[in-house]
């Protein structure tokens, strides 16, 4: 089972970095405390994955057929990669990340790739943020007039808000566990090492790892340097960020939550006008997106060139 230790960091790396964005908005605008956040998000990606994971596992199944050795090396070279852009501060793709490597890893071993499902996943790239952009857009121009001339006095405001960040956080984080515990582990399914059962269940845990011991840099980058939100936007990009992430884990295409969560927050700052961007920051974002996949798929041949031929199976 030392085979697994690499899925182990990638799920840890996948908390630290794309869970944390689930109540980052939150925690920014102050609706909901850190720790509260990041048990929360836990608790539920673990229920999430375990429920709900099984679609994804297929998928990433059939891009690139597996062996130990080389799901070993996909992991590997996926987690370190994901690790760096978190230590940098950076919301990134841990789809992109766990594609790429499978890419680069089957690339130097000759195994066939499934072009046809590559192309489905990286189709879900880009509409994921986009559908989440547009949908925040959408809320936040339309519903929040709605919302503000109902909700009566400040208190009741302010309460209606806070609740409804944590139930939408929670739902968030169970879409986030059900969404992405397959770039975690889907590859040792394909190499028959784990049951999907199994496997949600580990991936679950090393996300709800990541998020409880080093989620808060990359959930300050979203919550508070990209674009100044307040409560209810805060509650309404969240809402467009859950609903992204359910559908494509209903469709079984694993996608980023910060792909989703920065689009929502780019559409929110669109209804208050381009200036309120942090074009500076979604610009860097942006470049850690477009270098992820290119990355990952150098560090999985490396790694594979270096030890993948040492390892068993």
């Amino acid at each position: 089972m030392w085979t697994i230790i690499p899925a182990i960091l990638m799920g840890w790396s996948l908390g630290a970095n794309d869970a944390a964005n689930v109540f980052g908005l939150g925690v920014g605008v102050r609706a909901v405390r850190y720790s509260v956040a990041v048990a929360l998000t836990a608790a539920f990606a673990l229920l999430g994955a375990y429920f709900g994971g099984a679609k994804g596992m297929d998928t990433y199944s059939s891009v690139a057929s597996q062996s130990t050795a080389s799901s070993f090396c996909v992991a590997l070279a996926a987690g370190l990669t994901v690790a760096l852009m978190t230590w940098r501060g950076l919301p990134v793709s841990t789809t992109q990340a766990a594609v790429g490597a499978i890419i680069g890893v089957a690339l130097v071993t000759g195994q066939p790739v499934d072009w046809g499902v590559l192309g489905r996943i990286v189709v879900s790239w880009v509409a994921s943020p986009l559908g989440a952009m547009v949908l925040a857009y959408l809320l936040h121009r339309f519903l929040s007039p709605w919302l503000e001339a109902r909700l009566g006095g400040l208190v009741l405001y302010d309460r209606v808000i806070r609740l409804g960040i944590v139930l939408i956080g929670i739902w968030g984080s169970y879409a986030l566990g059900a969404n992405n515990v397959a770039n975690v582990t889907g590859v040792y399914v394909g190499a028959g090492i784990l049951s999907v059962k199994l496997a949600t269940l580990i991936g679950g845990g090393s996300i709800a790892l990541g998020v409880v011991t080093f989620s808060r840099r990359v959930m300050e980058t979203v919550g508070e340097k990209l674009v100044p939100l307040g409560p209810l936007p805060a509650l309404l990009a969240v809402a467009a960020q859950a609903a992204s992430l359910q559908v494509f884990a209903v469709l079984g295409v694993p996608v980023s939550a910060s792909q989703a969560v920065v689009g929502a927050v780019v559409g929110i700052g669109l209804v208050k006008g381009v200036r309120t961007v942090n074009r500076r920051q979604l610009l860097a974002i942006v470049a850690g997106w477009v270098l992820t996949p290119a990355l990952a798929g150098a560090v999985g041949a490396a790694v594979w060139c270096l030890i993948g031929p040492l390892l068993p199976g």
